[in-house]
């Protein structure tokens, strides 16, 4: 049963966007095809990191997963509920929101934070993408772009 929606927080940064229900499930399917495939027979129906404490897909956790986390740069973050059902994108990379139990991850899927309920005995999770070398190189790219457009936005270069 799905819990009732809540209002959205995200610390640190500031919700950049709320996703639509086509884009929540676009990113939810991309992520399934990156990290579950080989979810069955786990209780991924309930709660998408079982993939991870079930060991189905490598993953780094608690303290570990934690240090690793905090050392991933992207342009934007995305947050996705494990209830499925919302999503949204921040600026600065999160370690805490009002959903119940959440995912984090760039637009490219190239790594992935799970955090859980269960957190300081199941979890959290951090896990990189099979293509993680080339995915991130990408978010590298755009990264530093995105730093280019800040610095002449300063200059007040439109």
């Amino acid at each position: 049963m799905a819990r009732p929606k809540r209002p959205l927080t995200v610390t640190p940064g500031t919700i950049l966007r709320e996703l639509d229900a086509s884009e929540t499930e676009q990113y939810l399917d991309a992520w399934l095809k990156a990290y579950g495939a080989n979810r069955h027979g786990v209780n991924a129906k309930d709660f998408l990191w079982h993939i991870f404490s079930a060991e189905r897909y490598p993953a780094l956790s608690g303290q570990q997963a934690l240090a690793e986390y905090g050392k991933q740069l992207a342009p934007e973050y995305v947050v996705l509920s494990n209830d499925r059902d919302q999503a949204f994108e921040t600026d600065a990379l999160p370690v805490g929101c009002s959903l119940y139990d959440f995912l984090v991850f760039p637009r490219n899927l190239a790594w992935t934070m799970a955090f859980t309920h269960e957190d300081g005995w199941l979890g959290p999770y951090f896990a990189v993408h099979q293509r993680h070398a080339v995915l991130e190189e990408e978010n590298q790219k755009r990264l530093q772009k995105s730093r280019e457009i800040a610095a002449a936005k300063a200059k007040g270069w439109a």
